[in-house]
């Protein structure tokens, strides 16, 4: 513990952030850091607790409190404090394979049970982390790790999010061969074409891929496994292969006819053809990131314009953050957010204590910026589409909601509580039912009725003998660091099936 009254001295500091008016402007990272000095500062009001819980990934009340990770936090909080930034980077890196994109887009688990979020403010662990990635790279700590010796083992990684790379990664550094297979023309899954480019640059993603390129990782894009390539196929050129394709299949809205009504979208796909608008822009800018502007944007005509349009978002998570983010940035008239559940408390309730997942109201960057613009709060709770309303050219205008209550368990609508909304695009944002299925059914593993690929509890080899998941394809609809998780238990589960044995 680097210093024994840290906690006692300084109060929580965040970053900062760019203004509203100012940050709208364009789709750039718009948090600034600390100076150097103020980030000890906040590592130093790390207690080294006796019972870390910020490590602990417990289950408490069906939630998980603590990081996936186990990340080793009071030691590299300790380090930071005492101006030790290369030994803490590496006690880092130790558990964890991409700081860059938790530091960026988790949501904390490790500071929710931190001991000084008990009665005050917790570690600023998250944002101490993201210091430590980005020093590393800055000052050259991170260096191409190239394995001496390979096992003549090859595998293949179908999917290139967070759990891909994580078992990419992890196989690699234990000597084996491995080509990760990506559908789309860029690698990372939904950190590349489901987070906004605001939230997570994907230059760190790219400098990511160069990275591991170097280390010896060969990445095919614009390779669809089961269509462009069979699975008989790589099954017969790999000794085994891991399915990392995700849980992509959007969950629908009642009574959404998305064939005939023109305005209706899920928002995975909005948001992802954004970012491929803005990398084209890139490509033809000549200075990096001058081309961020809503002006560079240019949609699949089906969306038409988003400037000057009344936008509903049906869906309270960080997608639905996300899009109102991003239809700002577009220039949207208007911008609601309707959630089915009821508004939460401000402050923890008394039956959800420290250390528990807090089930608190959180206003995220999304929100912040539609109350400075718009004046209000975007979100309208127990609320959800009733009817949607069209033109003549079955072009959206207009929704009718109603507000819904769960009674016995059931969710029932409150009589005379009809409203019409103008809206001419309607982004569906309710989450997802599983893994896309034609790539399970190519390799003929079996799927439970979550629409994930079946393994024993705890494991990672699926019904079909040499053929793995990982990820939200494994577990369902999750987090990153969750899938950074999965994806290094399950490297370890792939290593001893081509080895006999694996290095825990």
């Amino acid at each position: 513990m680097g210093k024994a009254t840290g906690f006692l001295e300084y109060e929580r500091k965040n970053n900062g952030d760019i203004p509203v008016r100012e940050r709208v402007l364009n789709f750039k990272e718009f948090h600034t850091p600390l100076s150097e000095g103020e980030r000890r500062e906040q590592a130093a009001r790390c207690m080294n607790c006796g019972v870390p819980l910020c490590q602990s990934a417990m289950k408490l009340s069906g939630m998980v409190t603590g990081c996936p990770l186990h990340n080793l936090i009071p030691e590299w909080n300790d380090q930071i404090w005492l101006a030790h930034d290369e030994h803490a980077f590496h006690r880092l890196n130790k558990t964890s394979n991409f700081p860059e994109f938790t530091g960026r887009v988790c949501p904390a688990l490790c500071e929710k049970a931190c001991m000084n979020g008990q009665f005050g403010e917790p570690v600023s662990v998250h944002d101490n982390e993201l210091f430590l990635i980005e020093k590393a790279f800055a000052e050259g700590y991170i260096k191409p790790r190239i394995p001496k010796v390979r096992s003549e083992k090859r595998v293949a990684v179908v999917g290139s999010g967070p759990s891909g790379l994580a078992v990419a990664d992890e196989l690699n550094h234990r000597g084996h061969t491995v080509t990760v297979y990506e559908r789309e023309p860029e690698i990372g899954g939904l950190l590349m074409f489901g987070i906004p480019n605001m939230k997570l640059d994907k230059s760190v993603i790219l400098r990511r891929k160069k990275l591991m390129e170097e280390e010896g990782v060969t990445f095919l894009t614009g390779v669809d496994v089961g269509k462009d390539i069979t699975a008989k196929e790589l099954r017969a050129q790999y000794d085994a292969v891991v399915l990392c394709c995700g849980a992509k299949q959007p969950r629908s809205l009642a009574g959404a006819d998305m064939e005939q009504t023109k305005g209706i979208y899920y928002a995975v796909d909005f948001l992802g053809d954004v970012t491929k608008s803005l990398l084209r822009a890139e490509e033809k800018s000549a200075a990096q990131g001058a081309a961020q502007g809503a002006e560079a944007v240019k949609l699949p005509a089906k969306y038409g314009s988003v400037k000057g349009k009344h936008v509903v978002v049906v869906g309270g998570g960080d997608t639905g953050n996300d899009c109102i983010g991003t239809v700002i940035r577009l220039g949207a008239r208007s911008v609601t957010a309707l959630e089915m559940m009821p508004e939460p408390p401000m402050e923890r309730a008394a039956n959800n204590p420290w250390p528990e997942w807090p089930k608190v109201k959180k206003t995220d960057y999304g929100h912040e910026e539609a109350i400075e613009l718009f004046g209000h709060d975007p979100r309208v709770y127990e609320t959800t589409v009733k009817e949607f309303i069209t033109d003549k050219n079955h072009r959206l205008t207009k929704i009718k909601t109603v507000q819904v209550k769960f009674q016995d368990g059931k969710l029932a609508e409150v009589a005379d509580s009809e409203k019409e909304l103008p809206c001419e695009l309607l982004l569906i944002a309710a989450g997802f039912v599983g893994c896309e299925p034609y790539t399970a059914e190519a390799f003929g593993v079996a799927r439970t009725n979550r629409g994930t690929v079946e393994t024993a509890p705890n494991q990672y080899a699926s019904s079909v003998d040499g053929v793995f998941t990982a990820g939200d394809m494994h577990r369902g609809q999750s987090l990153v660091v969750w899938a950074v998780c999965e994806g290094r238990n399950c490297a370890r589960e792939v290593d001893e099936y081509l080895m006999g044995y694996t290095v825990k």
